[in-house]
Order: C-alpha cells, then structure tokens, then sequence
C-alpha cells in the first residue's frame, strides 16, 4: 500500500500509474471481499463463496508485492535507523490515529470489558488484528532491510529467510499473515532488482508462461478449499494434509496474483486514457492506505453490532454497494480536506502535503 508521487502531477518522479490502477482495483476488491463476509453473508457461508474465493487468493498477496517492489529505494539509499523511522511515520503512525478513533467509538457506543486484563487483550486485538496488513508490511519491510546488512549474498538469504518464516510453528496473533506474505513482499522487491533481466527472459516465451500460469492458477481455484485460507491452516505445516493445504495456498495465490497484475497491466495500457481509468489510478490508487484503515475501522465496529437475519440478496448486494461507495467516498473526502495541512496529512494519511502513499 506505499509508493510515492504528489496528487496533481502524478506522473512525477517517475510514477508508475500502472501500479496505482492496480492498487486501485485491488482495495476495491479488499472493500468487496468484506462486504461479502459481513453482509452478503454474515455467517460461515462465504468461505463457500466463489467470488470470495477469487477476491481472497490474490488481493493481498499482490498487494505485499507491489509494497515490497516500491519499498526496493528506501530498502537500498536508506540507513536502518532512517529507513524503519519514515516506514513507520508512514505507516504505523496513521494506523494509530485510525484505531483511536476504533476505540472512542467502541467506548462511546459499545460495552467494553470491566477487569483490565480484558480490556488491554481487546485492545491488543484491535491495534494488530484490525489493521495486520499494515503491521506485516512493516514487519516485511523490516526484516529486508536486516537482510540488506549482508547484502552480497542477498538473493540467497531472501530464499533462506523466506523458508525459515514458512517454517516457523508460531500461530499467534498475525504471525500466520505474516508468513503468508513474506514470500511475496521478497519477491516484489526481488523482481524490482533485476526487472530488465527477468523481462528479457521471459520475452520469447511470455505468452507460454502466461497461458502455464493461468492454467496453474484455475487447477488452483478448483481444488482451493477452507481449508486453505491462511485463517484457517495458520500456514503451518503439521502433517502430509496440512502441507498440501500450505502448499496450494502459497501456489495458488502467486499464480493467481501473477495473472491478475498481468490483466490488470494490459487493462490500464488499454484504458489510461479514460477518466474512470484515472479515476481509479490517482484518486482511489493513490488513497489506499487511508482507505485500507477506514474500511477496517468500520468493519471492526461491524463485529460489535448484533445482526438480524440476513437479507435477501437484492437486499445485502444494495446494502453493500451504499456502504462501499460511502467508504470511498468518505476517505477521498478525507483527503481532500486535510491534503493541504501537514501535519495532519502525516497523521492520517502517513505522507507529507500533497504526498500520498
């Protein structure tokens, strides 16, 4: 969800707007994927659910590795020290603004724990489990940036480091995300180093890659089962069953993310010049982290209302479309209002006036 360029000349320094249509596309889908569990389905049923099933093998996935492919400058010209401090005035600082206002409502609306115990492990919940996404791109971005100390051997201790994180038995709180999306944050930053070589590699055979990647990635969505979502199996191996599981999901996911950064590639060649296109680049695109920790701060609170009987379908699809276009519209009003002001464009978009990540 990072990457830098100023809101009215987004083509400065360099943007890449290709990537911004696809984070675009890809918090649409994360706001999706959430409508349906909470709305459409409000139960179990949208394990089940071949639409979520879509959303959930790729978004994420892409998502780290388009953040581990811009995080490769910061990564490289920065110091430890001055790297992890503006990752975090980045990222963790506006997480923290959003989760305030998660818990001023809770306490103002919800009940809450009386012992202290409780109340701490519910807000330890909602600072990481909300917004984990974050935390493991800071994590992600952190253990890189370690890794960059023995830099000559790099590539063989990304491969090392990746194995060693798979490997790992630890299944509390978001180790699990994190293990899930490790791999594909070093691969992001992998592919950003040696761009120009692994595209004149696969040059003459792209088309073939691409038709043995897509095929890979529908044999993958037949076969993917609840089980194989990561908060299900933890991502840890503990048997031939669970390896499988494992296995298909760290497969799956790459050859479908690997499909839909292609598709939505050759989308935005297509369309650029459309003002939806760039609507979705540099409005939406451009806005993601913020929109990333509303729709999460709103979904928590979901979890505290008592529900009814679902609805109809008709009913919960108009119901998720006004809730999802008042989540966009309200973080693209956000950022309107505060761009100009720097100090509270730091504190809740995690960037600098007229800078987004």
């Amino acid at each position: 969800m990072t990457g830098v360029g100023t809101a009215e000349t987004p083509e400065a320094n360099d943007r890449d707007l290709s990537l911004d249509f696809t984070k675009g596309v890809l918090i649409v889908l994360v706001i999706v994927g959430h409508l349906i569990q909470y709305i459409i389905y409000r139960d179990d049923g949208f394990w089940c659910s071949p639409y979520f099933k879509w959303i959930y093998m790729f978004h994420m996935p892409l998502f780290m590795a388009i953040s581990g492919y811009l995080s490769c400058r910061a990564l490289l010209q920065k110091s430890l020290a001055c790297a992890v401090w503006d990752r975090a005035l980045q990222l963790l600082l506006p997480m923290l603004f959003w989760c305030a206002v998660l818990e001023t409502v809770k306490l103002a609306a919800f009940p809450s724990p009386h012992d202290a115990t409780g109340f701490s492990l519910a807000l330890l919940y909602d600072v990481v489990g909300t917004y984990w996404f974050v935390w493991a791109a800071f994590i992600c971005f952190l253990f890189v940036k370690l890794l960059l100390i023995f830099d000559r051997s790099l590539p063989l201790l990304l491969l090392l480091s990746v194995v060693a994180v798979e490997l790992t038995p630890l299944t509390i709180s978001i180790v699990p995300l994190i293990k899930y999306t490790y791999p594909f944050f070093c691969l992001g930053f992998a592919f950003s180093q040696s761009r120009a070589h692994w595209t004149r590699m696969r040059g003459g055979y792209k088309l073939l890659l691409i038709a043995f990647v897509y095929i890979a990635a529908c044999a993958s969505f037949l076969v993917w089962h609840r089980d194989t979502y990561v908060y299900n199996n933890l991502a840890l191996v503990r048997d031939l069953i669970s390896a499988k599981s494992v296995l298909l999901m760290l497969f799956g996911s790459a050859a479908a993310s690997a499909i839909m950064s292609e598709f939505l590639s050759r989308c935005w060649r297509l369309g650029r010049s459309t003002r939806v296109f760039r609507f979705i680049a540099i409005d939406i695109g451009q806005s993601t982290l913020l929109l990333y920790l509303i729709q999460g701060t709103v979904f928590r609170l979901m979890d505290s209302i008592q529900y009814a009987e679902p609805p109809d379908l008709a009913t919960g699809l108009a119901v998720g479309a006004i809730l999802g276009g008042t989540l966009v519209l309200f973080a693209l009003l956000v950022r309107k209002m505060i761009s100009e002001n720097p100090f509270l464009s730091q504190l809740l978009l995690g960037a600098s006036p007229r800078i987004f990540r």
